[in-house]
């Protein structure tokens, strides 16, 4: 589903410009709800195209490897990556900071390891020899945040009956709320628990999974632009994260999935200093 470039187009309001101006992508991961990301993806593009006047294309990639491959192949211009993405992409092809996600109102998020509320496991020394889902090798939430905790909790991979990577958060809510796995590392809002992709994906209102771990903060996505393109292109870069803070305050409701459920914030690089180190320490845990 995620194999293909997805591109809004305006027939209307310009034809003429958009004869002569060369198009914009904008790439998005598939971490969160697949159907609300294709959704939003069009929304925003046609927003984006309506300000700046030039066609905008939103690419969704594969999987967390492909955005990188392709910000490498200069596929897409900007992209809205997960903090781990980020920094892994950054050692592979320059790459600049511009914006990043909050979600209600906070700069950060959190991991979470929940399981089925009548499923046995009550603490992590319970995970062993159970069938357990991560979202991708490069998730921050989904995978190597949990990661480093089990490991540091003598849980490595062999301890567990099956491991299943879903490709989404949404999607391993499905595999918790079927039964199909016993755990999930998903995406907590707060460093409490209270929400998190368990609340935002559930299709059972009554599904109440147990929460057995919590993250330290975790820096919001950000929103960065290839370094090639900043050069050439410094004040259109500009122009996109400008219209990308307006377009975000205004429709907020609308966009959630794709630019969080709060304002935009400026964001640096040195921002994501922890997770570089959580990223050196994951090296780390791997090799033992």
């Amino acid at each position: 589903m995620f194999k293909f470039i997805l591109t809004a187009l305006l027939i209307f309001c310009f034809t003429k410009t958009f004869a002569s101006a060369e198009a914009l992508t904008i790439g998005l991961l598939p971490g969160g709800d697949p159907k609300a990301t294709e959704k939003q993806s069009f929304k925003l593009a046609e927003k984006i195209q309506a300000r700046i006047g030039r066609p905008v294309q939103i690419y969704i990639s594969k999987n967390y490897t492909g955005m990188i491959d392709a910000l490498k192949n200069k596929k897409v211009d900007f992209a809205v990556l997960s903090a781990m993405t980020y920094v892994v992409a950054e050692k592979e092809v320059p790459i600049k900071v511009l914006l990043k996600k909050t979600w209600n109102n906070s700069p950060y998020y959190y991991s979470a390891l929940i399981a089925r509320a009548n499923g046995g496991i009550k603490k992590i020394s319970d995970l062993k020899h159970k069938k357990i889902a991560f979202v991708d090798e490069k998730s921050t939430s989904g995978y190597m945040y949990p990661e480093i905790h089990l490991r540091r909790q003598k849980i490595n991979d062999s301890d567990f009956k099956s491991i299943t990577f879903s490709g989404s958060h949404s999607a391993s809510i499905e595999l918790l709320e079927k039964g199909e796995v016993d755990a999930i590392a998903v995406f907590a809002d707060d460093e409490r628990g209270k929400a998190g992709a368990w609340t935002h994906f559930s299709q059972n209102k009554k599904f109440k999974p147990r929460l057995i771990w919590v993250s330290d903060p975790i820096p919001n996505d950000p929103i960065v632009v290839r370094q090639d393109f900043y050069d050439d292109n410094t004040k259109l870069t500009h122009e996109v994260m400008y219209t990308l803070i307006d377009i975000q305050n205004q429709n907020q409701s609308e966009l959630g999935e794709v630019l969080g459920t709060s304002d935009l914030m400026p964001a640096t690089s040195r921002q994501y200093e922890p997770v570089r180190d959580v990223y050196k320490t994951f090296q780390g845990a791997i090799k033992l």
